[in-house]
Parts: structure tokens; sequence; C-alpha cells
């Protein structure tokens, strides 16, 4: 799945992560007071601009200039290892672009952020009648949007469209690499289904869940700061009182707490959606042999079959029943959560609309960053499922045991049936 694609992944990844901490560790301990005695001074919170001129700002073009750095130092290092890969340059160097961009994509987020506040205190003064207002006010803030919502269009669909042709790429890297073994391959349950569909689906998946996973850990990195800077305008917790950046340990308690719960009640959902694949697959296959042989597909063979089906289905219905129970009671309780805990802070009077407006903003942007797990965990139970499915093409390629559910297909087909099916 990996190795199609990456080289030696086991070796790339470990040295995307170190590397990843090296870069983060130079940044803080050297390249950012750097940047600030060559005039790349970083500028308060209330002072960034609103606009577009945020990506001209001398701290983020500082940024984007050692980013660039980094990475093309990593990349070319890679590039020179792998230099007969097939797929170095989609692999190394359109992971690069891939995670720039989400960057990128972020930084929109906190200029939308910026110009949260302006507009939201704009409306609040508009409501109470304060005198000095008038609709030019209004509409030279909502050209700006534009220009900002316009940017992120196109950021966003030229992002779409080049994750997707590297996804694609991926699964062409998984259908060469299966097909070159497929001797060894072709007597597994469903082959020719975990080629064709499940490569798909688990290039498909991944985009999904890499992209998300990215713009979390994208989305923690420069909002965070953010979310600690507006904690000083939180005065006091419900039952608590006064708490040191309190909104940063708001955010990680709520997400940790919806992780928690989540990973617990769906404990069981990865195997049976794996089981799930599988009497299906078993029960097509029956169905396509009964096109070319009349022995095959008999009623009773295909009644025993569909009947593995509705089992599953029932016992999956049971199980993803409290599964939502636990889900949607969390999102439910997710909306109000925030501004549960910033009620004495809005009483109190020391915020305005705008801030309230940035804080939620924000406070929503970690939450969701930290609720990764969370918001992706149906999604991550379906590609554990195919990952389950293609592992076996894993095991088969390397002479290994197969895994024992494909080890139970394969008795079953020699004649040793289990209660389950």
């Amino acid at each position: 799945m990996f190795h199609s694609f990456f080289p030696q992944p086991k070796a790339f990844f470990s040295s995307l992560v170190v590397w990843t901490l090296i870069s983060i560790a130079g940044w803080y301990l050297f390249a950012a007071s750097l940047g600030v005695s060559l005039g790349y001074a970083p500028v308060s919170e209330e002072q960034q601009p609103i606009d577009l001129s945020f990506f001209l700002m001398p701290e983020n073009v500082w940024f984007y200039g050692y980013f660039l750095l980094s990475a093309v130092i990593f990349c070319s290092a890679w590039h020179l290892k792998a230099l007969n890969h097939p797929w170095k340059i989609w692999s190394i160097w359109g992971s690069a672009l891939i995670i720039f961009v989400t960057y990128f994509g972020v930084q929109i987020s906190v200029v939308i952020n910026n110009w949260r506040r302006p507009f939201g205190d704009l409306l609040q003064n508009a409501l109470s009648k304060q005198p000095g207002i008038s609709v030019d006010n209004f509409y030279s803030l909502m050209w700006v949007f534009c220009q900002i919502a316009f940017l992120s269009m196109f950021v966003s669909i030229m992002t779409d469209f080049f994750t997707s042709h590297y996804i694609f790429r991926w699964r062409t890297a998984m259908n060469n690499f299966y097909m070159s073994k497929w001797e060894k391959l072709r007597h597994i349950e469903g082959a020719s289904q975990r080629v064709q569909e499940d490569t798909m689906r688990f290039s498909s998946t991944l985009e999904g869940l890499g992209i998300s996973l990215i713009n979390s850990v994208m989305t923690l990195v420069v909002f965070l700061p953010i979310l600690l800077a507006l904690s000083h305008y939180v005065t006091e917790l419900p039952f608590i009182g006064p708490v040191a950046n309190s909104l940063f340990w708001l955010a990680l308690f709520w997400s940790a707490f919806g992780t928690l719960l989540l990973a617990v009640a769906g404990v069981k959902l990865p195997g049976l959606n794996f089981r799930n694949q599988r009497v299906e697959a078993a029960y097509r296959k029956e169905l396509v042999y009964g096109e070319d042989h009349a022995e095959r597909a008999e009623p009773l063979t295909v009644r025993e079959l569909f009947g593995n089906v509705r089992r599953n289905y029932y016992r999956m219905y049971f199980h993803y029943m409290y599964f939502n129970v636990a889900r949607y009671f969390y999102i439910q309780a997710d909306a109000l959560f925030v501004v549960f805990m910033l009620v004495p802070t809005i009483v109190a009077g020391t915020i305005t609309y705008g801030i309230f407006q940035q804080i939620s903003t924000a406070f929503g942007q970690v939450s969701n960053s930290f609720q990764y797990l969370v918001n992706s965990w149906t999604t991550i139970i379906e590609l554990l499922s195919i990952h389950k499915r293609l592992k076996a093409f894993e095991a088969a390629i390397d002479d290994e045991p197969l895994p024992e559910i494909d080890q139970r297909y394969l008795e079953r087909e020699t004649g040793v049936v289990h209660a389950d099916g």
C-alpha cells in the first residue's frame, strides 16, 4: 500500500517526522529571532492586517522562505536517495507541495478571523445606534471579505485538482505493484475486488483523511498562538474561576473527551466493516459463478450466503446505533460548550461582539483540529477495514501467514465451516 508509491516508507515517514521536529525547533530557537534581527519582526495580533496584505507581512514572507528551504533540503535528500524510484516526483515533491498549500489555506482562515473583529464591532455599534456609522463602512469591509473569499476559492480548487491527481498516481502505483504479483495474489478471496475496488477506495479515503490530518496539524500550529493570545480576554470560567490560558485548556479537554468517548463507543466497528466486505464479496462471487455455471448459485447456497450478509448488517446496525448516540450527543453539546464557558466573561462585559466572534472561531478551529479522530472516526473505520483486506495481499506477497479472517475463509472453502459463516 505504501512502498509501491513512497520510497522506503518506514524510513521516509520516520525521517519526515524527525525533520519536521528539527525544523520546528530550528524556527523557534534560531530562525525566528534571526528574522527579527534582519527586519522581519512579527506584528501584534491587534495590528495584523485584515486584507490580503496579511500574506506580505515580513514575518510571513520570512516563514515562507524558511519553509521552502526546509522542504527543499528534505526532498532533495530523498530524491537522491530514491533516484530509481518511479514515483519519487509525486510522492516526495508532491507531498511537500500539498503540505505547503494546506498551510497557506489555514493562513487564509487566520485573515478571515482577523476580519471578524472589526466587522463584528461595526455590527454591534450599528445595532446600538452609535453615531458616525455609514453604509460605506459595511460595504468596504464586505469588499475586503470578497477578496479573501476569492483567494480561498482559488486555492481550494487548485489544491483539490492537484490532490486528485496525486491520489490517482498512488492508486496507479498500487495497481501496478499488485498486478506484478498477481500469481501470488489471485487465490486470495475477492482478489479482483481488492485490486480494482479496494485500491480505489483506499486512495480516495486517504485523500480525505490525509488532507484533514495535515489541515488539523497546520491549524494547530497557526491558531494555537492566536487562541493563547485571546485567552486574556476571558476573565473567569464557570465553577472554576480565573485560569491562565483558559481557552487552550478548554479546547484540549473538550477534544480529548470527545476522542475518548467515540473511540470507546466505536471500538468494534472496524472489524464489523471488514467482515461486511468479506460476506458481501462471498455472496457476489457465488452469483458471478452462477452466471456461467448452472450448478453454482443454487437457492440453498445463495440463501446461506445472503443470511451471512443479513446477520452482519443487523450486527452493524446495533453497534452503529450506540456509536451514533455518543457521536450526536457530543456534536450537540459541542455547539454550546464555548458559549457556556464564556457566559461569565459576556456578563462582565469585558469583550465586544467582534472579540466574541474571534474567540468562537479560533476556539472552533483549534477544537476541531484536536477533534480530528472525532470528526473522521467513521472514515477511519472504513479505511481500517480496507487496510485489513489489502494487508492480506502484503502477507501473500511476502510469503507470510495470512490474517486470521482470511485463513478462516480458506478453511471454509476446503470444507471447515465456522459457526459465524
